[in-house]
């Protein structure tokens, strides 16, 4: 491994944590992220159970297309 590669591996962790500290800021003050019909939640006495699965396939649809537009 070169310099050079490890300097561009630094440059893209760098931007994908950016990106990240991004989202955990500003994603909440959307009302609808997490909150999408097939959204499993389920309450119990005891017990609460959470799982996005339309905030999941969602955001996995979007993050491969930005992938596939950007790997062009």
């Amino acid at each position: 491994m070169t310099i050079q590669s490890l300097g561009r591996w630094l440059l893209v962790a760098g931007l994908v944590l950016t990106l990240a500290g991004a989202a955990m800021s500003f994603l909440p003050r959307l009302p609808w992220v997490g909150r999408l019909p097939g959204d499993i939640y389920i309450k119990r006495d005891h017990f609460s159970f959470y799982f996005p699965l339309t905030t999941c396939l969602l955001l996995s649809i979007v993050i491969s297309l930005l992938v596939r537009l950007f790997k062009r």
